[in-house]
């Protein structure tokens, strides 16, 4: 069988599988609306799509109706603390704000519910923060009560996730991203507004977050409020009354990352060297069955055929497409800077801009420390989320070394912009906005990657720790696509083992003499430090430890963990001399082309 055939017949199976009948268990779920005090019930069948339901009874206090006019208090202490609930707020600032707001008038007794078990809560988010947890969290764990959104790291996220869970924590305030791939239901679940952002709510992201009510094998039913002002019941009404939206293929939203880069992966891995066999694959995507059944503008060859040309043209694809007929047999071949790009899973949109920094590079880079490696190593696609602080962006500017100072003129950001940035002069030259959000979050990089601690960069720069230990981990993932990418081509060399090293700094962002440690399998900076202190400051010493010794010179290391670490360490130390002893075998091979050597 062909790969294109056997593509096609695991595209036909696997949407099959999506269509058959599924039998998991399925709780009962009941939708509300709540206008003003009086809660509805979504009811397709009515003609207004609601029907009355009750009445809210709570005593509100004027200052309580000041501070809570959506009545979330009401709401939740119906559930809360012996069910579990989650409030989706529109923005991450609004999560806080709830969350605050909601403690500061529940009764004491919320704070003695499973008490213990919230202070060892708080106690482990200071362990994470290295001393350090957030004011909003520490005022509103008490009350079983935490707030839940990307400028969290992600081991306070998992802390967080853990406590709801196992119901030490009763109520999570949230943004719309947990309602997907997040297993955390719910017996209530409260949507503060109809909106994400400032978008109003689609069908799919409503039923994504009101797929959170119910556990099945826990609770018979599950529950949805959605509070609405006036000013939006009618859009409320069609929200809830109107069917899925359709799903299309993304090959054709996302060009460069879609149908671009697929096309490129089909030539460099020979699924598909020729127009008609690209075609014919195709025809068995999702793209391909849509094209079918909708009327577009080009039909499926069409596409491709620009999509082809365009990688020809960006000199990534070679070989000569017909004009006249879309399936020709003409073979295409892949570029090297092709194969660096797909090998390397960069994006086609940045691949040429990629490749003149690299080159670039070559002529001058600075190594008096790695900040241009750095620049270098800053994602592209993360720069149109930065908004530059100027004055911090002076002040770190400020603390460079005249070398490091050199590096930001090199790239294009002189001295002279930040400065009357930061004191707000008129800007005569332009510079490229995107090369000066680039060097700013290489600004934070270069500081985190010295200080190693996500809390105090956060502060310096006026920036979720969240969103710093997403730009820490996605500069990680691409430095590990750059090194990919120069070992594709000859002339990039010599930043083979300087990306390598860079990897690691940016991986494990901890103290340099830490990283071989942080390479065997459930150690984390904490441990890290504890066996480093303890004197195992290599993984020699971890592999030739004893485990009981181990457990008696380290604190809350069980012997379980003792055992996993020694032998994970043996087995790296292991794989370490395998590579080491081929490598070897490799030098002293003896060419059978030389005179004299038979």
């Amino acid at each position: 069988m062909s790969c294109i055939c056997l593509v096609r017949e695991v595209v036909e199976q696997y949407w099959k599988l999506l269509l058959r009948k599924s039998f998991t268990p399925v709780v009962e779920l009941k939708e509300y609306v709540k206008i003003r005090d009086t809660i509805y019930a979504v009811d397709s069948k009515t003609e207004n799509g609601f029907t009355f339901s009750r009445l809210l009874n709570f005593k509100y206090s004027s200052c309580l109706e000041k501070a809570d006019p959506d009545h979330i208090i009401a709401l939740v202490t119906e559930v809360i603390p012996n069910y579990s609930c989650l409030i989706f707020c529109p923005t991450k600032k609004n999560c806080e704000n709830v969350a605050s707001m909601v403690c500061k008038y529940l009764k004491k007794e919320f704070r003695a519910h499973r008490e213990k078990e919230k202070q060892d809560l708080v106690e482990n988010l200071k362990n994470i923060g290295n001393g350090s947890v957030c004011p909003v969290l520490k005022q509103t764990i008490p009350f079983g009560i935490a707030y839940h959104h990307s400028g969290l790291t992600n081991d306070e996220r998992k802390s967080i996730e853990e406590a709801y869970s196992s119901g030490v924590l009763c109520l999570l305030a949230c943004t719309a991203t947990l309602a997907a791939g997040v297993n955390l239901p719910a017996r209530r679940v409260i949507l503060r507004a109809p909106y994400v952002a400032n978008d109003f709510l689609k069908k799919n992201q409503y039923k994504q977050m009101i797929g959170r009510a119910g556990r099945a094998g826990i609770d018979d039913a599950g529950e949805s409020i959605l509070i609405v002002q006036e000013k939006d019941k009618h859009l409320v009404r069609d929200l809830v009354n109107s069917p899925l939206e359709n799903c299309y293929s993304n090959l054709l939203l996302e060009l460069t990352k879609g149908m671009q880069s697929l096309l490129l992966s089909l030539v460099g891995l020979k699924i598909a060297v020729t127009c008609e066999e690209v075609n014919n694959f195709m025809c068995g995507t999702l793209l391909g069955v849509q094209q079918q059944l909708l009327s577009k503008e080009k039909s499926l060859s069409e596409v491709i055929k620009d999509g082809l040309e365009n990688l020809i043209e960006k000199g990534l694809l070679k070989g000569r497409i017909s004009e006249k007929d879309h399936n020709s047999k003409c073979t295409l071949t892949i570029t090297p800077l092709g194969k660096a790009t797909y090998k390397g899973s960069i994006d086609l949109a940045y691949c040429n801009l990629l490749y003149r920094d690299l080159k670039k590079g070559l002529e001058g880079l600075i190594l008096e420390s790695n900040l241009h490696l750095l620049y270098l190593a800053t994602p592209y696609d993360v720069t149109s989320s930065c908004s530059p602080d100027w004055m911090i962006y002076l002040r770190q500017f400020n603390q460079l070394s005249a070398a490091e100072q050199k590096v930001a003129d090199i790239v294009g950001v002189p001295e002279s912009f930040i400065t009357k940035k930061a004191s707000g002069q008129a800007i005569r030259k332009n510079v490229d906005s995107a090369v000066v959000n680039r060097l700013y979050l290489t600004f934070v990089l270069y500081t985190l990657v010295k200080e190693t601690n996500i809390w105090n960069v956060s502060e310096k720069f006026n920036m979720s720790r969240g969103y710093v230990q997403n730009l820490l981990n996605s500069a990680a993932s691409f430095a590990s696509c750059l090194l990919h990418f120069c070992e594709e081509l000859e002339e990039f060399w010599v930043y083979k083992a300087l990306l390598t090293e860079l990897t690691k700094q940016l991986t494990y962002c901890v103290k340099t003499e830490l990283i071989p440690l942080m390479e065997v399998a459930g150690v984390l900076e904490a441990r890290a430090k504890q066996l480093y202190n303890a004197g195992y400051k290599t993984l020699a010493h971890l592999a030739n430890a004893n485990p009981e010794t181990l457990i008696k010179m380290i604190e809350h290391l069980s012997r379980r963990q003792a055992k996993q670490i020694v032998s994970s360490a043996k087995m790296l130390l292991s794989e370490k001399a395998e590579a080491l002893q081929e490598e070897v075998e490799e030098l002293l091979k003896v060419p059978t082309d030389i005179p004299g050597t038979h």
